[in-house]
């Protein structure tokens, strides 16, 4: 069997799908992701860590379009909130909030909160039709910043202030951020094991059958 040359995100947001494509660019595999296909059901993301989320949007993804597909579950997990909003963080501020309600949601329950750290936490799983999965994972630690400051990123990043680097995630390059990101961790771990990834895509794939063609 050939090996397979598509691997699709489970994702339509555009921001997260540049950054997998930017990491894994030097690899002889096509990135698209769901925005290249049809409407397709949306996954309910009820799991209760990010590693479920994560095989629940792959695993479906990848039974549904019939290519091997890459999901990430991924959050900002906040020392002075026990935790939150950890899974529901892309529904924080509401089910339809922008990354800017979101700021605001946790920067008003932060401000009064002098405990500041906090880490972003990222699962990745990488599935095929038939169920089975591999699973990556990676964690950034930072601090809460008091109030938002930069342009690039997405999600929480004007708010996640990196020590190292002494800039918030939305001060990043884009190169920058995936060399030190919670996802960028996760995904140069697959970037390590790629030959063996496709190896076992090659192996777990479903071989097509050729059904002939009669004409009487």
């Amino acid at each position: 069997m050939e090996l397979p040359k598509i691997l699709v995100i489970a994702t339509r947001n555009n921001g997260k799908t540049s950054e997998i494509r930017e990491i894994l660019k030097n690899f002889p595999i096509e990135i698209r992701n769901l925005n290249d296909f049809g409407p397709i059901p949306q996954v309910k993301e009820d799991g209760a860590t990010f590693d479920d989320n994560a095989y629940k949007k792959a695993s479906f993804t990848a039974r549904v379009l019939g290519f091997p597909a890459l999901a990430d579950d991924s959050g900002l997990v906040v020392d002075a909130l026990d935790g939150r909003p950890g899974v529901h963080s892309a529904r924080y501020a509401g089910e339809n909030a922008s990354d800017q309600e979101r700021c605001i949601k946790l920067l008003d329950e932060m401000k009064d909160k002098e405990n500041r750290q906090a880490a972003f936490e990222c699962v990745i799983s990488i599935a095929v039709p038939s169920g089975p999965a591999l699973t990556y994972d990676g964690r950034c630690e930072g601090i809460i910043t008091r109030e938002p400051a930069g342009e690039n990123g997405f999600g929480y990043d004007p708010v996640f202030f990196y020590p190292p680097l002494q800039k918030t995630f939305a001060q990043l390059s884009s190169h920058e951020k995936n060399q030190v990101s919670h996802r960028g961790k996760a995904l140069y771990e697959v970037c390590d094991e790629f030959d063996k990834i496709m190896k076992w895509l090659e192996i777990h794939m479903p071989v097509l059958e050729k059904i002939g063609c009669q004409i009487d």
